[in-house]
């Protein structure tokens, strides 16, 4: 029996590059050069949950506890630190100004990469969920940069405040961003890209990305037209409930409906996807293997998308299937098939995006699973490439 696909949400992810301006003839135009600075990359980062803050009516103050990525193993704390403040954050991340970020429980762990004074500095950047952020750490021996292309490793040098392998508490101003600096031997020129390792916070264990060109500006002109709706095989309703009438309950698997003749694809591993951008929709194949002559599903009202700025892209409806309600879907062992899910219209030009399918509520059945998934950075490129793997291949049955 198939489980239900859903999830608790963990942290949420924006791409590792961060949307840039788009000029008036549609070209991507993005600065890679301020003052002495030579920035190599940037992005609005991760998403991570907001600690819950308190008021302490003595000290008219607010504190929270950082419990996201926590290390009990190190022992080592070095107090109270109070980093630089990024007065010009806005600036570097335009897109961010247009988001309620006091208004979400999410908040992003944006990173600038540059070239300062013949070493890279890797700029972590944290905006204060409170006054003191109790518990939080930075870096560790796993701190460091990669070149994809050489495997040369990048160790860091030092940290600015001095913080390495410790936990700290962090002090400034309630919405203030803080700059936490990371130092490291400066990266040649051929460089086109590296992956980070050593920083959970901000979600860099692993995380490759493409360098710009040290200097001047770079105009990339794209030609991304819109898709047109996919047309799927639509599964029909084969009975009201499997063997009880009576209302539906999730806890009495024979009053969930049963649907059949699947959307039926060439085998494909579980959760393949593709993606067709329209300007009234965006629509998402997932493909699945049923194990079973009759396997359950569901999908969850809250699945939604999240962009590189960390907007949100709602699901509406999976195409002729119940939502929020535990189904049947009768086929044969060894089909495989696809759900075809609408959301809110992504706009052009994003290149990459997070799903998140949440948590949904506990059953009685056997194999029940009532966890869910974050898919992280899905490449837009890739996922329009894959629209061809969703084309419908009926069953073929050899006696």
């Amino acid at each position: 029996m198939r489980k239900i696909l859903t999830i608790c949400f963990l942290l949420l992810v924006s791409s590792a590059i961060s949307a840039q301006p788009i000029t008036a003839n549609g070209t991507w135009r993005m600065d890679y050069q301020s003052g002495n600075e030579r920035v190599l990359a940037k992005s609005v980062g991760v998403f991570m949950p907001r600690p819950d803050v308190v008021f302490d009516k003595k000290t008219k103050k607010t504190t929270a506890a950082w419990s996201v990525a926590n290390f009990d193993w190190i022992k080592e704390h070095c107090g109270v630190i109070e980093p630089p403040v990024e007065k010009d954050y806005l600036t570097i991340f335009p897109e961010v100004s247009q988001m309620p970020l006091d208004e979400q429980p999410y908040m992003p762990m944006s990173w600038k990469l540059c070239l300062e004074n013949n070493e890279t500095v890797l700029h972590c950047y944290l905006r204060m969920p409170a006054d003191i952020l109790t518990n939080f750490w930075l870096t560790g021996e796993e701190t460091c940069i990669v070149d994809t292309e050489t495997g040369a490793q990048y160790h860091m040098r030092r940290t600015e405040p001095d913080t390495y392998r410790q936990h700290f508490d962090v002090k400034a101003k309630k919405g203030d961003v803080v700059d936490f600096k990371i130092f490291f031997a400066p990266l040649p020129e051929t460089t086109k890209e590296v992956s980070f390792y050593g920083l959970p916070n901000w979600n860099m264990m692993g995380t490759k990305q493409k360098l710009t060109p040290y200097s001047g500006t770079l105009t990339m002109t794209y030609e991304q037209p819109y898709d047109t709706i996919p047309q799927f095989h639509k599964p029909r309703l084969l009975k009201e409930h499997m063997s009880e009438d009576k209302p539906y309950d999730l806890q009495n698997w024979n009053t969930w409906k049963v649907l059949t003749d699947a959307h039926l694809i060439k085998p494909q591993p579980d959760n393949t996807m593709a993606i067709w951008l329209t300007p009234e929709a965006t629509y998402i194949a997932v493909a699945y293997e049923q194990n079973w002559t009759a396997e359950y599903w569901g999908f969850q009202p809250g699945t939604m998308l999240i962009d590189e700025a960390g907007h949100q892209y709602k699901i509406r409806e999976v195409q002729g299937v119940p939502m929020g309600e535990t189904f049947f879907m009768e086929g044969h062992a060894g089909d495989y098939i696809a759900y075809l899910e609408v959301y809110d219209p992504l706009p052009l030009g994003i290149s990459t995006f997070t799903m998140i399918v949440p948590e949904g509520e506990p059953f009685n059945a056997w194999g029940a699973n009532w966890s869910g998934h974050v898919f992280h950075n899905l490449n837009i490129k890739q996922l329009r490439e894959n629209q061809k793997l969703f084309d419908y291949r009926p069953r073929i049955i050899v006696k």
